[in-house]
């Protein structure tokens, strides 16, 4: 798998059915290794590691109805009071952040309302809060402490 900008980690890799599976710590099992899930899994251990978010406080695959279509988002962390306060949109490498992405995350938030909401692909990584009228984006990834 491509490297990406994101810290490394033990990555624990097994293959089952033909397939290379990764180990998510999350929902606690073996998941088939796309690029998108690559990039799922290093930013899950950046955010507990690097950024003191409790894994328990995070959601993997959060359900939520948008115009009536089922839809999900990748990660949803949430505070002491399950408040959600950053959806996460993972891509993989190769796709390129584009508006639509940026639109399908705020279509998220109209559901969730989190404080904040990141985009990354692995390689670039968006962390923008709402703001009346426009995206208000961050210099960093806000660590857990300062929310």
């Amino acid at each position: 798998m491509q490297k990406l900008n994101l810290p490394p980690y033990d990555v624990n890799l097994r293959k089952m059915d033909g397939k290379i599976h990764i180990f998510d710590p999350i929902r606690k099992k073996f998941l088939v290794l796309t690029p998108e899930e690559w990039v799922r899994q290093h930013f899950i251990q950046f955010l507990i590691q690097y950024k003191n978010y409790p894994a328990g406080l995070i959601k993997s695959e959060s359900g939520l109805k948008y115009h009536e279509r089922k839809k999900r988002t990748d990660l949803t962390v949430f505070n002491r009071k399950m408040e959600p306060l950053l959806l996460i949109e993972c891509k993989a490498p190769e796709v390129k952040i584009t508006n639509n992405t940026f639109s399908q995350i705020a279509n998220y938030y109209s559901q969730f309302k989190a404080k904040y909401m990141i985009i990354t692909n692995g390689l670039e990584h968006y962390c923008f809060g709402p703001d009346a009228k426009e995206f208000v984006f961050e210099k960093d990834i806000p660590d857990f402490s300062d929310l």
